[in-house]
């Protein structure tokens, strides 16, 4: 069998190599011509996946190793009896960790409290559902807003409706897939209505899809008013966002939120498994022979909870070099920083989950069952 991968999915070759011939490029690179003798393509969402790139190919199977599949044209893949599978929630908890890096490397630079914070999460899925365990978990109070999940009746999850969250909350986490139709599309879901109503002092972050946000309306609420904060890890027109609005942006990352060493990982691991179920084949390759063994964290004494979890998280991880190595790039003209865009996701250094990392404290009081239901481990 051949198989054509985008050469930024970690271990891809590695991990198909028992599947067939691999092949490596550039997602954003692949076209038809690519794929006249490929049975087997695998992607990112780099890669539109429709009848232009596949009609008259021998493509029999689709993996992407992401969480969504918004790039992909479903319906033509089942018309055509082309197989498909996603990497549902694999980077799920690197994206919930990412935005709880972010809520406490913005409170300390801007000064303000995280724990007396209102927060409204939006999209009750994998991720959000993961940040909802973490905010509780620190003791901030947390609404719920997922109008599909409410209306299934499955979950335990009390929810608010999308105006309760505008309204009451001052730090707003979106979470939702990118759809364009149906009772609930989520496309520009904040437009420049809604965002006119975002409360005063708001913290908005979008780690969901771009498009979920109006960015040029975001835009001109930025313009307008100075008591707005924003943190931004997708954008519309990936890769050559608004370059003054990530300029605005308080905290902006290129779409890297899930980019854990597990959560890559995840994404191959369940990609090449579903690929291994459709063909009726075996691969030797598992992602726990990448893991790296785990690493000590110290949480010191402090002055108060907020500032002992301040050093946690930036022990864990400092966001600001994401931010930083994204806003260099800010004068580069669009095909540049295009390149700009992509070689930093594609060179990212290794960011290991929680679950990596063994916490030991010095005259702190921190109950170890709420470090581990973070998700850390605890030790003597």
């Amino acid at each position: 069998m051949k198989i054509l991968a985008d050469q930024n999915i970690p271990c891809v070759a590695d991990a198909f190599r028992d599947l067939g011939e691999v092949t490596l490029m550039p997602g954003r690179e692949i076209k038809r011509e690519h794929l006249s003798d490929c049975q087997c393509l695998i992607i990112r969402t780099v890669t539109r996946v429709d009848a232009a790139l596949l009609d008259d190919t021998p493509v029999e199977f689709v993996g992407t190793a992401t969480i969504g599949t918004d790039h992909i044209n479903l319906d033509y893949l089942a018309k055509s009896n082309i197989g498909c599978s996603n990497a549902a929630g694999c980077n799920a908890e690197a994206a919930s960790e990412y935005v709880v890096s972010g809520l406490f490397a913005l409170a300390q630079r801007k000064e303000f409290d995280p724990l007396k914070l209102k927060a409204g999460i939006v999209g009750f899925g994998n991720v959000g559902s993961r940040l909802y365990q973490k905010l509780d978990t620190l003791g901030i109070e947390c609404l719920v807003c997922d109008p599909p999940l409410q209306k299934a009746g499955t979950s335990g999850q009390a929810f608010v409706d999308l105006d309760t969250i505008l309204r009451e909350c001052n730090f707003i986490s979106l979470h939702v897939p990118l759809t364009n139709a149906g009772r609930h599309p989520t496309f520009h879901l904040l437009d420049a209505e809604r965002l006119q109503r975002l409360a005063a002092g708001c913290l908005l972050v979008n780690a969901a899809r771009g498009e979920v946000v109006d960015n040029q309306a975001l835009l001109d609420e930025l313009r307008r008013r100075d008591d707005l904060l924003v943190f931004l890890d997708t954008w519309e027109n990936e890769p050559t966002p608004l370059r003054e609005l990530l300029l605005r942006a308080d905290l902006a990352t290129p779409h890297i939120a899930g980019y854990s060493v597990e959560g890559r990982m995840r994404g191959t691991q369940m990609v090449l498994d579903a690929t291994c179920k459709h063909f009726g084949l075996k691969s030797s390759w598992h992602m726990t022979q990448q893991f790296p063994p785990g690493q000590d964290l110290v949480l010191q004494a402090s002055d108060s909870s907020v500032s002992a979890w301040h050093d946690l998280f930036r022990q864990h991880f400092d966001i600001w070099r994401d931010h930083e190595a994204f806003v260099a790039g800010s004068d580069l003209d669009d095909a540049s920083f295009a390149r700009h865009f992509d070689a930093l996701r594609r060179i990212y250094p290794d960011r290991l989950e929680y679950e990596r990392f063994i916490v030991q404290q010095q005259n702190t009081d921190v109950p170890d069952e709420v470090l581990q239901q973070l998700g850390f481990q605890t030790g003597a």
